[in-house]
């Protein structure tokens, strides 16, 4: 819901962002380090009980995730390899977060506490994983009502109000099982219809090629032209007949009755 109504609008309002940043010779890959990096203090500080501390870090380690692009977008380098690793850093951060979440749980709550946000975990992995597989397809799959924005945003809800943890994070299980159905029906409905044509692939042209066949070709004409108007003459063919047929591919023939009638007319002429 967050890429499909307001990723235009977060992108444009970060834009200035990450043309300060540009500024700093930070690179996209450097700001998805951080993340990651900022991810493991996340955890440590939530499964040891420091929730607000925990927050705090949580929230620096998404930040970069929101700058990157930008920062991409205004040096110029966006590429494959980085939007590899920003996926790969979104996925390694979502773990190491609710894996503390899940020890803070099990301290605190007891029981099965532990399994409510390591059922999160699954879920958002395969609402991801459906994603990467639509785009690998060619297809679209970002509809959903629960994306990794919300799901960071209720996440940090959960950390502000920890006496809530378990219900805000079951809200976020039911969201995403949602979010993994529809997306799973968007694809299924888009691979059951046939691929659009691939496009005729077009063959470079190199320069001179037509130029230099085109004069092969003429050449190869006026030497037949050469060579025909310096045979023999030979039967009743006249100079004129011999010109009239001259550069062409089927030569005149010297005899038949319809040379000698034209012979003998210009004759009598």
């Amino acid at each position: 819901m967050f890429d499909a109504r307001f990723r235009t609008a977060v992108d444009r309002a970060v834009a200035p962002a990450g043309r300060v940043l540009r500024r700093t010779g930070l690179s996209p890959d450097h700001l998805t380090a951080t993340g990651i990096l900022l991810a493991v203090p996340a955890a440590w500080a939530i499964a040891t009980g420091h929730l607000l501390i925990g927050l705090l870090v949580y929230i620096a380690s998404a930040l970069p995730d929101l700058f990157d692009g930008s920062l991409a977008k205004a040096a110029g380098r966006t590429s494959r390899r980085g939007a590899f690793f920003d996926s790969v850093g979104d996925r390694v951060n979502d773990t190491v977060v609710l894996a503390g979440i899940a020890w803070y749980a099990q301290d605190r709550f007891g029981g099965h506490a532990a399994l409510v946000p390591l059922a999160v975990l699954g879920v958002s992995q395969l609402v991801s994983y459906i994603r990467a597989k639509a785009d690998a397809l060619g297809i679209d799959a970002k509809a959903g009502l629960m994306e990794r924005g919300e799901r960071v945003v209720v996440i940090c809800a959960s950390l502000a109000f920890s006496a809530e943890m378990l219900w805000l994070l079951g809200a976020v299980f039911a969201l995403s099982c949602i979010t993994a159905a529809q997306r799973f029906v968007v694809v299924w409905r888009q691979a059951g219809k046939p691929p659009p044509p691939a496009p005729l692939a077009r063959v470079p042209l190199q320069r001179g090629t037509v130029a230099l066949r085109w004069r092969a070709w003429r050449e190869e004409l006026a030497g037949k032209d050469a060579a025909w108007r310096a045979r023999p003459q030979r039967g009743t063919g006249s100079a004129a007949g011999t010109r009239f047929f001259a550069g062409t591919r089927r030569p005149a023939r010297g005899g038949g009755r319809w040379h000698e009638r034209r012979a003998a007319r210009r004759r009598q002429d």
